[in-house]
């Protein structure tokens, strides 16, 4: 059987329950320092307590440490990663190859996207190097992934949900050459969510103040079986500086998908246990969204930028086709309601409102008209409904247990057994008279058995072993036998943890270059041991330990400004070269590489 895990990400300890609740099999989230997100830190007490409660349910827990670390902070960084170990972490994410040479004991690597995973050739290097999962570039086509799954036999993981980094994850320096924020320290200032101009060689502005990086979300909805059948293993949800309710609705969406790629292909289970129960239906658009498509999945194509707006739009309700005094009608029947917040693109800008009324007919009042205009497209970015729902509602993940009752001349005991053959009792020596009526005492003993109340249990079946007639047995002593087992079997399974994949490294592999630049970033000694023990003979200074980053390469990209602004010089283009980014002060020279289809971007 192939174990698939929905990986869900967390900035918390409440996140991370909630995520497990939902149908998670997998937790990612920060440690006290060294992740990639410097605003989702965790204390390694809450971090023990996310670990306790994922195994609960045999999922897995992963700490992100997927900076690079100075040489100051080696010693650190080593401690932090090995009280994270002790403290139940299944795995550490990372991006710094010092953590290959911290003697770490128990200690199971995935290398983080933050390494730029994105050929055969370096998948198949960093299996052999101790990595027992890799986690893929997100720019990435099917093919591509295809191929990679196909040169490694460790675990792969994909990113299925979220926001794109437009550059190569961890050979992005914009942010640094802007100013002492680097998103390889995980203090992104977000430089490609700002707004830009274009200008062409002959000193033509062509675009003015727009967010000529800013791409679309992430949506591979329609591809996990695919993603299945190529070879993926693990399927990752962007997002851990997102809020409870977006964790809880991903994850439950995906979950969904998963189970019924599952069920159509019979050769697949999931990597957790326990089965949950929603009382309300996950919907992608109903949260944080940036009107999320396949990327580059599909192939290379125009249309994956948000030129007006890096910020999340929501769902995309219609164009308003009326104006009717402080109301509008939209060109189609949406369900907007009194409270729901809408936004709207109004002289370049995103605009927001709420809904006062809607009513039948379709007429539409909001808190204020200015930028609503004929034709201009409404979104809803906030869905008041669905979050009261999400709000009210407890969403219960349970693992069904097996009773069986058994007496003797000692007492009595309860035994509990789960899906995975773990068995707990409770027993009590006091001896119990016949009942009276031993048809009516099973049915009273059996439905006392089966209350499992707030435990993540639920008891399915119970069986009885009397040695002689059933006995009478009174409520209170049946329902604290069933407590006592509930409560064993649950502690028993908190302080289970799943097995590791411990991967051996392979000192003779050699790595495929054997001078090595500053995009990758070499930032310490140990993470030069670990290139020299691998045949690079010169590592130059990794760009995050330059002063400045003048001609530079700081970003390089599958995403094409020429293809989205329809001048791609395959297909033929008037554009005077050299194009030139502008942001305030600072430009950025672009290069385009039709052979590799890509677009390479220098500080000037």
């Amino acid at each position: 059987m192939k174990t698939l895990e929905l990986l869900a990400p967390a900035k918390d300890l409440a996140t991370a329950r909630a995520a497990i609740d939902s149908g998670a099999d997998a937790v990612y989230m920060g440690g006290p320092r060294l992740g990639a997100r410097a605003a989702a830190t965790n204390s390694m007490e809450d971090i023990r307590q996310a670990a306790r409660y994922a195994h609960l349910y045999g999922a897995r827990l992963y700490m992100t440490m997927n900076t690079i670390v100075y040489e100051h902070e080696l010693e650190e960084a080593r401690k932090i990663a090995q009280e994270a170990i002790e403290a139940g972490v299944d795995a550490l994410i990372v991006q710094d190859m010092a953590y290959c040479r911290m003697g770490l004991e128990g200690a199971e690597l995935h290398a983080s996207t933050q390494m730029y995973n994105a050929s055969p050739e370096r998948v198949r290097f960093l299996g052999q190097a101790g990595f027992s999962r890799i986690v893929l570039e997100r720019g990435l086509t099917a093919d591509q992934m295809r191929e990679i799954c196909s040169a490694t036999d460790k675990e792969i993981e994909v990113f299925i949900h979220g926001a794109i980094c437009v550059c190569g994850s961890g050979r992005c320096y914009m942010s640094r050459s802007l100013s002492h924020r680097s998103g390889n320290r995980g203090e992104c200032s977000q430089p490609c969510r700002q707004r830009y101009d274009l200008r062409d060689g002959s000193g033509k502005i062509i675009r003015k103040g727009l967010h000529l990086l800013s791409v679309k979300d992430l949506d591979l909805s329609a591809h996990i079986g695919e993603l299945i059948d190529m070879g993926v293993v693990s399927f990752k949800i962007e997002g851990r500086l997102k809020d409870e309710a977006y964790v809880r609705n991903i994850t439950a969406h995906y979950s969904r998908l998963l189970d019924e790629a599952i069920a159509a292909r019979k050769c697949c289970r999931r990597a957790s246990r326990g089965r949950v129960s929603l009382d309300f239906s996950p919907s992608p658009a109903k949260t944080f969204t940036r009107s999320g498509g396949d990327y580059i999945f599909r192939g290379k194509r125009a249309g994956l930028a948000s030129f007006d707006t890096p910020k999340a739009m929501g769902e995309r309700l219609g164009r308003v086709t009326k104006i009717v005094g402080r109301s509008f009608l939209l060109d189609k029947k949406s369900d907007l309601a009194s409270g729901d917040g809408i936004c709207f693109i109004a002289a370049g800008e995103l605009v927001g409102t709420n809904i006062n009324s809607a009513e039948a007919g379709g007429r539409i009042t909001p808190n204020r008209m200015e930028g609503i205009a004929v034709g201009t497209d409404i979104y809803r970015n906030y869905h008041k409904a669905f979050y009261d729902t999400l709000g009210a509602t407890r969403t219960r993940r349970s693992m069904p247990v097996w009773a069986t009752l058994s007496t003797d001349k000692k007492g009595c005991t309860l035994s509990l057994r789960n899906e995975e053959g773990t068995i707990v009792e409770a027993t009590t020596d006091t001896h119990f008279e016949p009942a009276t009526k031993g048809e009516m005492a099973i049915g009273s003993i059996t439905s006392s058995l089966r209350k499992s109340g707030s435990s993540p249990f639920d008891v399915v079946d119970v069986e009885f072993q009397f040695d002689g007639p059933v006995p009478f047995i009174p409520t209170g002593a049946l329902n604290a036998l069933r407590r006592e087992a509930l409560e064993r079997l649950e502690e028993l399974l908190r302080n289970s943890q799943p097995p590791k994949n411990i991967a051996p490294e392979d000192p003779t592999v050699p790595y495929s270059l054997r001078t090595i630049g500053g995009d990758h970033n070499v930032a310490n000694s140990l993470a030069r041991r670990f290139y020299t023990d691998h045949g690079v003979e010169r590592i130059d200074e990794g760009y995050d330990l330059l002063p400045d980053l003048e001609g530079v390469e700081v970003m390089r990209t599958p995403y094409c400004i020429r293809r989205e602004i329809g001048q791609c010089l395959k297909q033929g283009s008037r554009l005077k070269e050299p194009l030139t980014l502008i942001h305030g002060t600072e430009e950025y020279r672009l290069r385009f590489d039709c052979k590799e289809c890509s677009m390479h971007i220098e500080k000037m």
